[in-house]
């Protein structure tokens, strides 16, 4: 009635344009307003209306729902893995031969001996020692002058502290101190998660998200930890098998330079954890995208094609409900420590370590390093989803890789930089 109520006050409305009204039955309807469709028309006919097959032939190509959502690729994550690592041995070279240079120069105008022959490694390496020695001291005659006005006793602590962490710092090892500062970037970055206002920019800066498209994040989420347990475990570990890995890499330039002396392994060990944290996030990053995430799409899929019909539910039972499993962000050195740890252990197969957890006693480092493997292994299969256990294995291989060829790697790089700073001659 409303629909009767409307239209004829839309006749009123219409009628000084109209004119007057003439009414006439619905046969004398001229076949110009109403034409006569024959119930055995051609479909060619304009205007036909298509059957139901036609339709749904027609619409066969829409996307499925795996096709609109896409999946995220995997290409700018790889060609950020091979740029930053070419540009962080291209830095560690290039840094590690300027100071072999400013050294053998040094030493040069400390003794005319050195004309005769350049210095060697470990000479290099003891000028350097001696060096850093007497900044410490200088730092110890520092505090003493300050404190000179301070009460005995309070005045004897300080400089008894500062003497103590300086010497330590001074008998540890060059690699050892080079973890000791990654360790206190690390734990810079920890303390920005504990500030509440920077919560989201660190969730969207340092972790690292297989989904989220970033390359960038590969990096600074290899420096990040959120947990204090994590920053403290993975620092221990860096500070022991860091050192070891750096040992490794000064002995071939000690016993046979081949590009010639090194004043610094340093540089080469930061380059190695750089590249390595880089690798495991990608081996986690191409997991995540190109297994687990089919994996997501195909559980979500099926469950609501079983939701659909009650017979299905009532026969997959659970299954309809199970929670399809999470792609969750990383974050952690743990990739680049496992690097450094497969490194150390096939270096020196012999060595004994000692674990924070069970068992508790000294183990052979061998043994040690294939338990951590082997865990990682059982936790991919039965789904275990506190560590990213991919990134472990991407930093292990990683690690086995560069002892295989990581001196030929380097070593080539070296000779390629002091062949082009030498001058040609025409």
């Amino acid at each position: 009635m409303l629909w009767t109520t409307y239209y004829g006050r839309s006749l009123r409305s219409l009628k000084p344009h109209l004119g007057p009204l003439q009414s006439r039955s619905f046969g004398q309807t001229s076949q110009q307003w109403l034409p006569r469709i024959s119930r055995f028309a051609s479909g060619k006919a304009t205007g036909a209306i298509p059957s139901f097959r036609a339709e749904v032939a027609r619409t066969g190509g829409v996307p499925s729902f795996s096709e609109r959502l896409g999946r995220p690729t995997i290409g700018k994550q790889v060609a950020f893995f091979f740029a930053g690592s070419l540009i962080a041995f291209g830095l560690a070279v290039e840094q590690t031969q300027f100071e072999t240079e400013y050294w053998s120069k040094r030493l040069l105008m400390i003794s005319s001996m050195w004309t005769l022959r350049a210095p060697t490694t470990d000479e290099i390496r003891r000028a350097r020692y001696v060096d850093l020695g007497s900044k410490l001291q200088a730092g110890v005659d520092k505090i003493k002058e300050v404190t000179n006005t301070w009460p005995m006793a309070l005045r004897h602590a300080v400089v008894a502290a500062y003497a103590t962490t300086a010497q330590n710092y001074l008998d540890a090892s060059e690699g050892r101190r080079l973890c000791w500062t990654i360790c206190g970037v690390n734990t810079a970055i920890f303390l920005l998660w504990k500030i509440p206002r920077l919560n989201l920019f660190m969730n969207r800066a340092f972790t690292h998200h297989p989904l989220s498209g970033k390359s960038y994040t590969l990096l600074t989420s290899s420096f990040s930890h959120k947990g204090f347990f994590h920053l403290v475990a993975n620092s221990l570990a860096l500070a022991s098998f860091g050192s070891a890995a750096t040992q490794y890499f000064y002995l071939p330039q000690r016993d046979a330079p081949a590009p010639g002396p090194e004043a610094t392994a340093s540089w080469h060990f930061l380059a190695f954890f750089i590249s390595a944290g880089l690798f495991s996030g990608l081996v986690s990053h191409v997991v995540a995208t190109k297994v687990l995430y089919p994996r997501l799409l195909s559980q979500v899929a099926t469950q609501a094609r079983l939701r659909t019909s009650q017979a299905a539910s009532a026969i997959a039972g659970d299954a309809v409900s199970a929670p399809a499993r999470e792609i969750l962000p990383s974050l952690g050195a743990s990739g680049a420590i496992y690097a450094a740890v497969t490194v150390s252990a096939l270096a020196f197969p012999d060595a004994q370590v000692q674990l924070i957890f069970m068992p508790f006693f000294p183990i052979s480092i061998t043994t040690g390093v294939g338990g951590l493997v082997l865990l990682d292994i059982v936790g991919i299969i039965r789904g275990w989803k506190f560590f990213d256990h991919y990134s472990h294995l991407g930093g292990a291989a990683f690690g086995a890789f560069y002892y295989a060829y990581g001196h030929q790697w380097w070593n080539g790089w070296r000779k390629l930089y002091t062949d082009s700073q030498t001058p040609r001659t025409a």
